[in-house]
């Protein structure tokens, strides 16, 4: 005898196996009138669930996915880890998976998070506005999302607060002598990428300096990004770069030396991000060290109270970074 499916059952009542689903489990989103109908119909068919299955999805209830936008880049290393720790002490295991910045590949890995049926997931998302969290917010997964912002949806998250930490390296630059401070900037779409180009705004302001576009190239959080953007901004003759992030400070580095410059002798250089991983390359920089381990550890414990059943406003935690 064919055993009846919860596709057989989604399609005798005329809804999605992921309504079906969600009836049968007791989900909060299933209006009653609809529950009723689908184990109403479930009855009818026979339906029987896959004990196999259910013990797999029980198991998964204690799994965090832990989706990050850059795998290559030493940000989310520590980051990664905190929210581990912070996980396993709460008797949570932790899956990694990377988007490489792609918005496909970041909403396949949300679709496994939703059919893996993880108790909840911590996202940088690969866009500000067309990262989209609505299957996790139908299957009632919890999600926080760490150093970038949604503008499409209100989520708890944990990042810096990166308009001050980038105003306070342009004014420690401008400190130094600077005057023309060329700034390399991320991506348009990205919520950081705004925020560190108006720190850099607000710190040539407060220096009594004029916002000169001509000074701002955009890269793409990557290495030859940087260095692009780099070759662009040299030409036009800066006393001191700016750089984004650690990725692209590989880059505009490359950039510098292949001009033949040194630095600070030549050009001063600032940047985001601690880079004591690139040995002998941060020894004459103005460096913003982010407090990753505690934004991974702050994530987990947030997204582990939604877990618990926890009702509170969307929590935004900002973090302070650290001029060096």
């Amino acid at each position: 005898m064919t055993q009846i499916t919860i596709k057989d059952v989604a399609l005798a009542a005329g809804v999605s196996p992921s309504t079906v689903s969600r009836a049968l489990n007791g989900g909060p989103t299933v209006a009653s009138d609809l529950r009723d109908r689908v184990l109403a119909t479930a009855r009818e068919l026979g339906y029987r669930p896959n004990s196999q299955a259910r013990s797999l999805r029980t198991r998964a209830t204690t799994v965090l996915g832990v989706i990050i936008s850059d795998i290559t880049n030493p940000f989310f290393t520590s980051l990664v880890r905190g929210a581990e720790d912070a996980a396993s002490r709460a008797g949570y295991s932790v899956v990694l998976a990377n988007t490489d910045e792609d918005l496909d590949k970041e909403q396949r890995y949300l679709e496994v998070a939703a059919a893996e049926s993880m108790a909840g997931v911590i996202l940088s998302p690969a866009s500000t506005t067309r990262t989209s969290i609505d299957l996790m917010r139908e299957r009632g997964i919890p999600v926080v999302t760490i150093d970038r912002r949604l503008r499409t949806a209100d989520v708890d998250r944990v990042g810096v607060n990166n308009v001050k930490a980038a105003q306070e390296a342009v004014l420690r630059l401008v400190a130094r002598g600077c005057g023309r401070i060329g700034f390399i900037a991320g991506p348009a779409d990205v919520t950081t990428a705004a925020d560190r180009l108006a720190g850099y705004k607000h710190g040539l302001k407060a220096a009594g300096l004029p916002y000169d576009r001509s000074l701002v190239a955009r890269g793409d959080y990557r290495i030859e990004g940087g260095r692009a953007a780099a070759q662009t901004l040299l030409s036009q003759g800066p006393d001191a770069l700016f750089i984004s992030n650690n990725l692209m400070t590989l880059g505009a580095v490359a950039a510098i030396r292949d001009r033949g410059l040194r630095y600070p002798g030549d050009i001063a250089v600032a940047a985001f991000d601690d880079m004591s991983w690139a040995l002998g390359l941060a020894e004459e920089m103005t460096l913003i060290s982010q407090p990753t381990y505690d934004i991974g550890r702050h994530a987990a414990e947030l997204l582990l109270r939604r877990v618990s059943g926890e009702r509170f406003p969307p929590s935004h935690v900002v973090l302070q970074a650290t001029l060096c």
